[in-house]
């Protein structure tokens, strides 16, 4: 199915983004009075401590906010289908950093054993360092956060979101293990949505427990007929206007209240 998603990926950067009427975001202390314009992603390495993450950072003019993608299950920063949603955000003017949680050497190892996509606390860990490093960068430290995880990478992002809580504004789970992050789902405090398909059902059981737990505004939107992968026609456009309007929504609005 991967070449129905790139079928989208090309669909979707043909169309042009409708950010020349866009309300300039407001200036304030965080805000430069010029903001850049990487219309093409830039490939990027972020230092957390001996190791050096790699990663694709793309930030469309007066972009509102950042959204880090916090892969799991053996995904990379070239998923087609992260790589559609990404666009998808672009689009709604919405910077992006797609990024690798684990090294070469560590993807390696885990195509074999399968351990590392499961060590939540090490893929938290690379989260927050990539979190961090977006904050020291002239070019990105003025943005909200928000963070798009899926399937283990979920349970990574709600825990570095409990760890950075006043720098992440919004977090969207694709298919997502939310019960993996244990006691810091009490501890989140940014909006969190939860997009499963419908028929993943164990999943969805899974992800409606998660959201019981915790105390931060939280929904689960259900895409009938869609599995886990979200490979049926339709399905992956759905999650990515879902995520897009979460974060223009919830970003915007936290942006706004520390500008004031």
């Amino acid at each position: 199915m991967d070449e129905e998603v790139l079928e989208w990926l090309e669909r979707a950067r043909e169309k042009t983004a409708e950010v020349e009427g866009r309300e300039a975001p407001a200036t304030g202390s965080n805000s430069p009075a010029r903001r850049p314009n990487w219309d093409n992603p830039r490939s990027v390495t972020v230092t957390a401590g001996r190791i050096r993450l790699q990663g694709d950072l793309r930030i469309p003019a007066g972009a509102r906010g950042i959204v880090l993608f916090a892969h799991g299950s053996g995904s990379s920063r070239f998923s087609p289908r992260n790589r559609f949603v990404a666009d998808v955000l672009h689009r709604a003017g919405l910077a992006t950093f797609l990024l690798d949680l684990l090294t070469a050497k560590e993807e390696s190892i885990d195509r074999v054993t399968a351990a590392l996509r499961f060590n939540i606390g090490l893929l938290a860990e690379r989260l927050v360092e990539a979190t961090d490093w977006v904050a020291r960068q002239p070019e990105t430290g003025f943005f909200r956060v928000g963070y798009f995880g899926s399937s283990t990478g979920a349970a990574a992002a709600l825990i570095a979101a409990a760890r950075r809580p006043d720098r992440v504004g919004a977090i969207v789970s694709r298919g997502g293990r939310p019960d993996l992050a244990g006691p810091a789902l009490s501890e989140v405090r940014a909006p969190t949505l939860l997009i499963v398909g419908g028929e993943d059902r164990q999943v969805m059981e899974l992800n409606e427990g998660a959201m019981a737990r915790m105390r931060a505004p939280a929904e689960l939107k259900i895409i009938p007929g869609a599995t886990h992968l979200f490979e049926e026609p339709g399905a992956l456009e759905q999650v990515a206007r879902m995520a897009s309007d979460w974060f223009v929504r919830h970003l915007d609005a936290a942006g706004q209240a520390k500008a004031a």
